[in-house]
C-alpha cells in the first residue's frame, strides 16, 4: 500500500516534566532555508504545509557559542548523510525500474 506525505505531530505532557513535542516530516517538507536576522540570529527552517519547525542558536540574540556550534555541526553532518542516502536510494530505485523495462 502506498502512503502519500504527511507530518506526524505529537505532544506529551508528564507531570513534574517539561512538556515534549515532536514533529516528523515524511517526505512532506516543501522548503528548507537559513537565514541570518538583521539582529545577527542566524536560524533555520523547515516547512510543511502543516508545520514548520526553526532551529536557532542559544539566548536572545546573544553570541553563537561553541555549543552552538556544535549543533549546527551535526545538523550539517545528519544532512550529509541523509543527501548521500536518498542519493544512494534513488539510483538504485532507478536502476532497478530501468532493469526491469
Amino acid at each position: 500500500m502506498a502512503h502519500g506525505p504527511y507530518t506526524h505531530v505529537s505532544m506529551s505532557i508528564d507531570p513534574g516534566q517539561r512538556p515534549r513535542i515532536g514533529i516528523s516530516f515524511y517526505a512532506s517538507i516543501n522548503r528548507a532555508r537559513a537565514r541570518v536576522l538583521e539582529s545577527g540570529r542566524p536560524y533555520l527552517v523547515l516547512e510543511s504545509d502543516e508545520a514548520d519547525v526553526t532551529v536557532s542558536t542559544t539566548g536572545a540574540a546573544g553570541p553563537v557559542t561553541a555549543d552552538d556550534l556544535d549543533i549546527a555541526r551535526q545538523i550539517f553532518n545528519a544532512a550529509a548523510r541523509y543527501l548521500a542516502d536518498c542519493e544512494r536510494l534513488h539510483a538504485e530505485h532507478t536502476q532497478a525500474t530501468e532493469t526491469a523495462a
